[in-house]
């Protein structure tokens, strides 16, 4: 169970009823519908935004509420625990095997590039790719550029989802990510690099960072046997590709 109203920072912050809402609404339809059919078993997807806000790195499942949230996507992450705890409600009363996996920060293939509501890592690369088809001298990175992110592709992430459908069946939750991170000025950098856009990288400071880190513990998915496969580098460059072909067809 993948699908949600999901967005970066201002999306979040703009919509904020909206996300508390519509993600109730979806998962509280699917989840109890599930038990009403005999669903054999569900897994329902959360995200790192979860977590509180100033939690220690890097972050284990069991520092779930153990502090206030990020302001910004707060809704969001509250719809998202009430899912977690829902499935783990239905499996307790009605002996449901529902799961819950806690993905990190997802990139790749026909990814979301809109200009409001697009997350860091396709919202870079948009605006990377505009400047260098439009020349222009500079690109501007909202906040400080200090905040860490571990970002996984999405195929990754599939094949992770595959692996554990077969082999986790029990209550809480399980983080998936790569277990490594990265400032977002210097991922600004990597996707300059990889775009070819010659231009100066600015920093609004003006506008939030949003958490300072969020780098998923991954030991409990490792000791599952499972490990992610394709490094950020050529994810990058895989994505990268994927909009570049996107951007022929819509011409």
């Amino acid at each position: 169970m993948a699908a949600a109203k999901v967005g970066g920072i201002v999306a979040n912050n703009t919509y904020r009823a909206e996300f508390l809402y519509d993600n109730l609404q979806i998962q509280n339809n699917v989840i109890h519908n599930s038990y009403l059919n005999g669903v054999k078993k569900l897994m329902f997807l959360g995200s790192s935004c979860i977590y509180p806000k100033m939690p220690p790195q890097p972050l284990k499942e069991e520092y779930l509420l153990t502090g206030p949230f990020e302001s910004t996507n707060a809704p969001y992450a509250i719809a998202k625990i009430a899912g977690i705890k829902m499935c783990d409600a239905y499996r307790s009363q009605y002996g449901c095997n529902f799961i819950s996996v806690m993905p990190t920060n997802l990139y790749g293939y026909n990814d979301n590039y809109h200009p409001q509501n697009s997350h860091v890592l396709p919202a870079l690369i948009r605006r990377f790719y505009e400047g260098k088809e439009q020349n222009t001298p500079s690109v501007i990175i909202w906040g400080t550029g200090t905040p860490r992110r571990e970002f996984l592709f999405a195929d990754d992430l599939a094949d992770a989802c595959y692996y554990l459908m077969q082999e986790y069946n029990e209550p809480g939750l399980i983080n998936i990510g790569t277990g490594n991170d990265i400032a977002i000025k210097d991922l600004a950098v990597l996707v300059k690099e990889i775009t070819g856009f010659n231009g100066e990288i600015l920093f609004d400071t003006a506008k939030p960072d949003g958490t300072p880190r969020k780098l998923m513990d991954v030991t409990k998915l490792h000791r599952r046997g499972w490990r992610h496969k394709i490094e950020l580098t050529e994810g990058i460059r895989l994505a990268y590709n994927d909009y570049l072909h996107r951007q022929v067809e819509h011409i």
